[in-house]
């Protein structure tokens, strides 16, 4: 049975359209802004907090919209799903990498084309949910 982490994640767009990517320090996968609760702390007070921490993005937890939530297999941990509550932050945005945050890549979306081009290097959850759902909703 694989071990299972809850996080909330965060979908950012800068003024072309393209969707904010991290990298954590010591890791090889770029995935959503975001990560774990802490005690007492809903989905969306975490994708609040976590936004501002990793990225400098400051928002009212109460302007994130919630996408959806979904199970994926966790991009930087062997045998283990992360449960992902996915939200929307609305407007557009300029991120500056904090934290534990190595690197941001901004995708071009409009570029990845029937996704036979996605980089390698994205998580499971953008790749198998969070892109699909994008590409549904255009």
């Amino acid at each position: 049975m694989k071990n299972r982490i809850v996080v909330s994640a965060v979908c950012v767009f800068d003024n072309t359209g393209r969707l904010l990517t991290v990298r954590k320090r010591g890791t090889a996968m770029f995935m959503h802004p975001g990560g774990k609760p802490e005690a007492g702390e809903s989905a969306v007070q975490a994708a609040a907090r976590e936004l501002a921490e990793e990225v400098g993005i400051v928002l009212d937890p109460g302007e994130l919209q919630l996408m959806g939530v979904w199970i994926a297999d966790a991009a930087n941990e062997a045998a283990t799903d992360i449960e992902a509550t996915v939200f929307m932050a609305p407007g557009t945005w300029e991120a500056h990498p904090s934290a534990e945050i190595a690197e941001i890549r901004w995708l071009d979306l409009a570029a990845l084309g029937n996704g036979s081009d996605l980089p390698a290097d994205l998580a499971p959850l953008l790749t198998d949910h969070i892109l699909p759902e994008l590409a549904r909703q255009a």
